[in-house]
């Protein structure tokens, strides 16, 4: 049988192992979502240009004529657009001051903007076959 000073040795190795390995572990997490940070505000930044570009070049290009040459589906590139003018409506919110009692609760003026009105009372199959929006890509 073990003596109580082996015991505590045994106890000890193995704690020692299991903090290693805890410690590695948690600092791998770290590096790493560390890094997703920064690849998703360029991702965020790149999608922001494409926008603007997409904008900009709307008055001497269509979506359909940069999707053949580019080879970019239509569905991205105008998503992309109208990421844009969606992010553009968006009111900030109040800072400090006195708060109304009207300005409180959620707003449902997001919403609204994104989902045409003519589709909200509409079953899933009919909204489905009448909607023109592009479809998100998959994948993503």
């Amino acid at each position: 049988m073990a003596t109580a000073e082996e015991i505590e040795r045994r106890v000890e190795e193995t704690d020692t192992a299991r903090s290693e390995r805890r410690s590695a572990a948690a600092k791998r997490v770290g590096e790493l979502a560390k890094r997703r940070a920064a690849i998703a505000e360029q991702l965020t930044d790149i999608e922001r240009e494409l926008s603007d570009v997409l904008a900009e070049s709307s008055d001497v290009i269509e979506i359909n004529e940069l999707a053949r040459f580019t080879d970019v589906s239509a569905a991205d590139l105008s998503r992309w657009l109208n990421d844009r003018k969606t992010a553009r409506t968006k009111r900030k919110k109040p800072s400090g001051g006195s708060k109304s009692v009207t300005s409180q609760g959620p707003s449902t003026v997001a919403h609204q903007t994104v989902t045409p009105a003519s589709s909200l009372h509409e079953p899933p199959s009919l909204r489905d076959s009448t909607v023109s929006a592009p479809t998100r890509a998959q994948g993503r």
